[in-house]
């Protein structure tokens, strides 16, 4: 048994994991459940002018990226100010501020006020989506991340699955308001759990040096700090990454990759986000009725659940790039045959594919991500990923709206999501392996039994 793997033995340390685990997933569950619940009320908004008023494919295609407008700027935000203000404190304000607009987006009556929570809603999920990413790259060892982060960003697609089983339940006219009240459960079921029960990662305490603070939280909770020391012949990688949040990833270091990693959580963003809004829309002009294009969610979604939890098992052995690009490949294929006449299990099994070429390869994007970077810069990256990816997450729901409001067969759509899917996979193929980390803050010692012959203990990943 390795070093890392006999550390997680500890019983606090997989105490407090678990805990980790479950808050962060719950929290997760429910950024699924506001991305796919717009698409399932979509159908009932565009034909019942008395909810929202009149509305148009172009504008409920806007409305739909009205929130991830406000998850971009929710990501950005939280990147910004959560290398500097710490993990908790991040995901706790994200909760209660996600909750309370999706609680009122449910009693919105007119377009202006509905698109304006939807955007505030976006916000706090944004700043959920990129903390999460770094709390579990700090508190899972490294041997289990990717299963660690496949099983936390897997709360996005299971929260589909939610809002496609519970919009079979609604009732037609006014339903659709308890399906978004029921968006502000968080904030009674979830916030009191995460006040007690959610630490503040210790790297990230000895990393901007709070040594003492560190020490405490983890004797409490039993996740071990870094025990290296800095290589003298690396005085270029110390210096660097004295700089923290957004500022590290404009060094020499991360400069190209994080462009890179933007262009593939968009690649896998707007394909998300355009069939979980378009695919009921997309299947009812096929033929199917409104049970039949819920089901094509629940398969979707489903979908990325199994897969991108098999798929983070092989990214642990092999690696998540190779993975990745794999995937993507995998949706490209499965959104092209979607186009044929195929029996309806041959179709769902396809949609399930590119499920896990789509949701389930972004579930994969954003634990390698939030392992690529360093404590320092690692919410700034997961930020980046989520905020950035965001606009191609924006651009889904307007594409998908354009296509059909321009009159595109299905088959149109389907073969414009599969080139994405190609473009993704190209570009993970480009990211430059990551480089071996080095200490991150030269003057955070602890004192006492983590540190021996007085050497500084760094904060390091």
């Amino acid at each position: 048994m390795n070093t890392e793997q006999h550390r997680t033995a500890d019983p606090r340390h997989r105490a407090t994991l678990r805990w980790i685990v479950a808050i962060a997933t719950a929290a997760l569950v429910f950024d699924g459940y506001d991305l796919v619940v717009y698409g399932t009320v979509v159908p009932v908004l565009l034909r019942d002018p008395s909810q929202i008023g009149t509305l148009t494919v172009g504008q409920a295609g806007a409305l739909g990226s009205y929130a991830l407008v406000g998850v971009m700027v929710g990501a950005l935000t939280a990147g910004a100010v959560g290398d500097h203000i710490g993990r908790r404190r991040v995901m706790l304000t994200g909760i209660v501020w996600f909750s309370i607009a999706m609680g009122l987006s449910a009693f919105a009556t007119d377009i202006a006020v509905f698109g304006a929570l939807r955007f505030l809603t976006g916000i706090g999920v944004g700043a959920l989506v990129a903390t999460v990413g770094a709390l579990i790259a700090e508190f899972a060892p490294p041997h289990r991340r990717n299963v660690y982060n496949a099983i936390v960003y897997s709360g996005v697609p299971a929260g589909g699955v939610l809002a496609a089983l519970l919009a079979l339940l609604a009732s037609d006219g006014d339903g659709w308001r308890m399906l978004f009240l029921f968006g502000a459960a968080p904030l009674v079921l979830l916030l009191p759990l995460a006040l007690l029960r959610l630490p503040e990662s210790p790297k990230w305490l000895l990393a901007r040096g709070h040594a003492v603070r560190a020490r405490e939280v983890s004797e409490r909770t039993g996740v071990p700090l870094p025990d290296t020391t800095p290589s003298e012949a690396e005085p270029r990688a110390v210096e660097e990454k004295t700089k923290v949040g957004f500022a590290a990833l404009a060094t020499r270091r991360y400069a190209l990759p994080t462009l890179l990693l933007g262009l593939m959580s968009s690649s896998g963003l707007l394909l998300t986000y355009a069939l979980n809004t378009w695919l009921p829309e997309i299947m009812g002009q096929s033929g199917f009725g409104k049970s039949y294009a819920l089901l094509f969610l629940l398969t979707l979604n489903g979908g990325a659940i199994v897969g991108g939890l098999l798929a983070s098992r092989s990214a642990d052995r092999l690696g998540p790039k190779r993975v990745i690009a794999t995937t993507f490949v995998l949706a490209a294929a499965a959104l092209s045959l979607l186009t044929l006449g195929v029996p309806l299990g041959v179709l769902l099994a396809l949609v399930a594919v590119a499920g896990v070429g789509t949701i389930g390869t972004q579930v994969l994007i954003y634990g390698f991500v939030s392992h690529y970077y360093d404590t320092v810069a690692r919410a700034a990256g997961v930020a980046w990923c989520a905020g950035f990816g965001r606009l191609g997450g924006i651009g889904g729901p307007l594409v998908g709206g354009a296509l059909i409001s321009a009159g595109f067969s299905p088959r149109h759509a389907f073969y414009i999501f599969a080139g994405v899917a190609v473009l993704g996979a190209l570009v993970t193929c480009f990211v430059p392996r990551r480089a071996t980390e080095s200490a991150a803050v030269p003057d955070a010692s602890v004192p006492g039994p983590l540190t021996s012959g007085g050497a500084s203990v760094l904060a390091h990943d």
